[in-house]
């Protein structure tokens, strides 16, 4: 299993990501939102936590920077119903420390936001994962404007009557193209592509 990747990061997608090893290997690595804001810019080198699913159908390496993220998501996978698709959904929708907050809650409109999670399967994931992620919902304390700048700005685009996997994939194409200085300024660039 392949549990980290050192190496210097050759491109950035709106939702994978290829890095290069020393030895010459390239390995495409699907990211979530969360994660795929706070990597450096091609070229850089880099260390990334990763999680290899395979399936039937497919292989795929999903990439965290921090443990309690890449945790989160193997949690999230052993949920009945909840695939590497959704739970890749739920980790871009929130950072990890939030998801794990809104499942212990039983916050069922926040994970509601969640593209592909309705009433009932949000009712079901987090009564069957609320104690198994207690623990993760209090890595880091809480503070005032804790949420990310990508996250703010999916937020905003919805409240503006975008759905979520418009807003999300408009505020991928930003931070792709380039991620801007402010939140102000992401959700201004994810209006002007729309």
């Amino acid at each position: 299993m392949i549990s980290r990747l050192n190496g210097v990061l050759l491109t950035r997608d709106t939702d994978r990501i290829e890095i290069e090893t020393p030895g010459g290997v390239v390995y495409e690595v699907e990211v979530p939102l969360t994660v795929l804001q706070r990597l450096p810019s091609p070229g850089a080198t880099l260390q990334l936590r990763t999680l290899q699913v395979v399936t039937d159908s497919s292989v795929a390496l999903y990439g965290f920077i921090e443990a309690h993220e890449r945790t989160l998501f193997q949690r999230l996978l052993s949920a009945s119903g909840v695939g590497a698709k959704v739970a890749l959904a739920m980790m871009s929708t929130y950072d990890a420390e939030r998801l794990a907050r809104a499942l212990v809650e039983r916050d069922l409109v926040a994970l509601q936001q969640v593209s592909g999670i309705g009433k009932k399967k949000a009712e079901k994931i987090s009564l069957e994962l609320a104690d198994k992620v207690a623990d993760l919902a209090i890595v880091t304390p809480t503070k005032p404007g804790s949420i990310s700048g990508a996250q703010e700005a999916v937020q905003a685009l919805v409240a503006l009557g975008f759905s979520f996997s418009a807003a999300d994939s408009a505020v991928r194409a930003v931070i792709e193209a380039g991620a801007p200085d402010s939140t102000e300024e992401l959700i201004r660039r994810a209006l002007a592509r729309d």
